[in-house]
């Protein structure tokens, strides 16, 4: 089976909830402090390897506990590390606090992702097929490569997806327009969206949290979920697109899986946490009622 490689970042999250203001000078009880596995291109890859898409991630992770737990998780779901890089920087952390309906906010720092890509990787797998950046704005030096790292693979004759994520630096067009002429589907959110305008891909895929997603405007309703926490479910949605679509599906039946592995997502504490098989989530959907 042909494999998708993912270039991100790394992280360990700290998870607090239910948060819904910061009263200096004090001490608030919640209900729930957890550690989870995070960042863009761990969560991506996890969620992928759990769904039967055999994945390589590409990254650093420091020489640290962090380091060893996040690999040991993503070990877990079969992704396959040979490629991530030990620093001796510490591991990126975020710390996200989660008020009562699965908002969060996000504290980073980004470690040892502010080693990774400092030039473009030479080696790559043989077999992966596919390309995927999860958030070049996450990660400072793939800012700048990964319009080259997006070109080799359309010269090898793989396929490329890239989902945008937060720009924290507001650098946002000048990050992504040199990636899409070798970008053949492009992922943003609405609050991306405004500040990129109309970034132009062959097939241009927009979550819309509980309502669903659009494919190149065309709207595919979500499902209704009690949400517990948002984190980590963007990426959780473009695993299952691309496991769906991996598998032969047409663009709105990926569409509607990756609403369901999104969903999954929102409905348990952690980025990863609601994952489930490939099997499992098609089951779960057609369990739940038609939107």
């Amino acid at each position: 089976m042909s494999a998708c490689l993912v270039a991100g970042n790394i992280v360990v999250d700290t998870l607090v909830r239910p948060v819904t203001k910061i009263h200096w000078g004090t001490t608030q009880w919640v209900d729930a402090i957890a550690q989870s596995l995070g960042g863009n291109g761990a969560n991506t890859s996890f969620a992928l390897g759990m769904l039967g898409f055999p994945v390589r991630l590409m990254g650093d992770v420091g020489d640290d506990p962090a380091g060893e737990f996040a690999l040991a998780e993503l070990h877990r779901a079969g992704v396959a590390t040979k490629h991530v890089q030990r620093t001796t920087a510490a591991t990126a952390a975020t710390v996200a606090l989660v008020d009562p309906e699965g908002r969060r906010a996000l504290l980073h720092v980004p470690g040892a992702s502010a080693e990774a890509f400092r030039e473009v990787p030479l080696v790559w797998p043989n077999d992966v097929t596919h390309l995927h950046i999860a958030n070049p704005y996450a990660v400072p030096h793939l800012r700048q490569h990964a319009p080259a790292m997006l070109r080799r693979a359309k010269e090898r004759g793989m396929s490329t997806s890239l989902d945008c994520g937060w720009d924290a630096r507001g650098e946002w067009n000048m990050v992504l327009d040199p990636c899409l002429p070798f970008t053949d589907l492009l992922f943003l959110n609405e609050s991306e969206a405004e500040h990129l305008g109309d970034p132009q891909a062959p097939v241009v895929v927009k979550k819309l949290g509980e309502r669903g997603c659009s494919v190149n405007a065309q709207l595919v309703p979500g499902f209704a979920v009690a949400a517990v926490d948002s984190t980590g479910a963007g990426d959780c949605f473009v695993a299952g697109f691309l496991a769906a679509r991996q598998r032969g599906s047409t663009m709105m039946e990926a569409a509607r899986f990756a609403n369901a592995v999104g969903a999954l997502s929102v409905s348990q504490l952690g980025s990863v946490a609601g994952v489930i098989n490939y099997a499992e989530t098609q089951a779960w959907i057609s369990r739940q009622p038609a939107r």
